[in-house]
């Protein structure tokens, strides 16, 4: 299987991150109506091993490619990625709108997770899948144990 990949530079994957992290540079500068996100976190431990797993994630996604991947088309997965992209822009909006909740919350926590894993899936990249599902289940709890629960 490893066989299969190479250190390469996808500046897809790298252009997919920006646009995921667009939104929380703008939220570092200016705060939203009723941030609740900048409360201090009850899940410490469990946010640093999802910040290492992020790192992870985007190293694996902008460096390393399967060589059976063709290039990058429109299917059904980009496709997903572009819709969960928005859909994290929606969550946004949704928040500085100052509308937050459980939906809101999961909007912003679930939807950037998913745009990741489908464009690992579209690639072929199961390497950089094991590190997207554990920074996916990390963000998760963060979310509902910080913001819902």
């Amino acid at each position: 299987m490893l066989k299969k990949y190479k250190i390469s530079f996808d500046m897809w994957a790298l252009l997919l991150f920006l646009t995921i992290m667009i939104p929380n540079f703008i939220w570092l500068a200016i705060p939203a109506p009723h941030d609740i996100l900048r409360a201090d976190s009850i899940t410490g431990t469990i946010d640093s091993i999802a910040s290492v797993c992020q790192v992870l994630m985007i190293a694996s996604l902008c460096f390393l490619r399967n060589s059976e991947s063709p290039k990058i088309r429109v299917t059904p997965f980009i496709v997903g990625t572009g819709v969960c992209c928005l859909l994290y822009y929606v969550s946004w909006l949704v928040y500085y709108l100052g509308l937050v909740g459980a939906i809101v919350i999961l909007g912003l926590t679930i939807s950037p997770c998913l745009a990741f894993l489908l464009y690992a899936i579209d690639r072929k990249n199961r390497i950089a899948i094991i590190p997207i599902l554990l920074f996916t289940a990390g963000h998760f709890i963060y979310a509902i144990a910080n913001f819902i629960a």
